[in-house]
């Protein structure tokens, strides 16, 4: 019997959990983040590790970066962990810990040493613990989630060298050659990564546009009604008041006519 869950059925227990509706422009990123990890968490070949979970909670953190209301991006990102059946707190915990280790190191050059002495021991800390079990796993199931974060673990290290093009392509060919992984394409991966984000980054500077439009406008139609509103008090007094001068002039007149006809 077959008791593999399905990727309908990891859907339907996301929606079960967070039942708001999700933003339009941020719904493609949940989705396939969950299935992406759905798909690798039924893999036989897929061991779960620091790294891996580095690069699902990067995904989630920057992709996610002003969702609005800012109170439903907890509750969607623990959906999206548990709909795997895995634990939210583990995958942040695990993440902060093995970027701990790649910020600890001072340069680029020092994690590649880190990165040969993990050819035969698994180190002292997290990071080259699990440096080590992808080399010494000739079964290691690669994955664009796994290499996302090993691009983390990298920018943990020094972000600047990741700016220039040669090299990181050059870093990621020595990381793909130490690992056993396609260098092609991991440089793939990873342009993919950084490609998306900057789209993200300009959608979302769209929607912030957008949102501050709308508030200006409303503010605006707010301010017109209570502008019109007061206009209208205001013809309402004059005519008001027109009124009352009417009736009071009406009155002394009928008063002097009356005194007029009497004399």
């Amino acid at each position: 019997m077959n008791n593999v869950r399905t990727v309908s059925e990891t859907k339907r227990a996301f929606y079960n959990q967070h039942t708001r509706p999700i933003n339009a422009i941020y719904r493609r990123v949940v989705e396939e983040l969950m299935v992406e990890m759905h798909l690798l968490l039924v893999n036989v070949d897929f061991e779960y590790d620091s790294i891996y979970a580095a690069g699902v909670v990067s995904i989630y953190d920057r992709f996610m970066t002003g969702y609005e209301p800012d109170a439903d991006k907890q509750s969607i990102y623990s959906a999206i962990i548990q709909s795997v059946g895995a634990d939210p707190a583990q995958y942040r915990r695990d993440t902060e810990e093995v970027l701990a280790a790649a910020g600890a190191i001072p340069s680029v050059d020092s994690f590649k040493s880190v990165l040969n002495e993990a050819k035969t021991s698994s180190g002292n800390d997290t990071l080259q613990g699990n440096l080590h079990k992808v080399i010494a796993n000739p079964k290691f199931k690669y994955s664009r989630l796994f290499a996302t974060g090993l691009y983390n673990v990298v920018e943990a290290i020094d972000a600047e060298a990741l700016k220039d093009k040669d090299k990181r392509e050059a870093l990621l060919d020595e990381l793909a050659e130490t690992l056993g992984f396609n260098n092609e394409l991991l440089k793939k991966d990873i342009e993919l990564y950084r490609g998306n984000l900057e789209k993200m980054a300009q959608a979302q500077a769209v929607m912030k546009d957008m949102v501050e439009a709308e508030r200006k406008n409303k503010a605006k139609r707010e301010q017109a009604k209570k502008d019109a509103a007061k206009a209208q008090e205001t013809k309402d007094a004059k005519e008001s008041e027109s009124v009352s001068s009417g009736e009071s002039d009406a009155t002394t007149e009928s008063g002097t006519e009356t005194s007029t006809t009497t004399e």
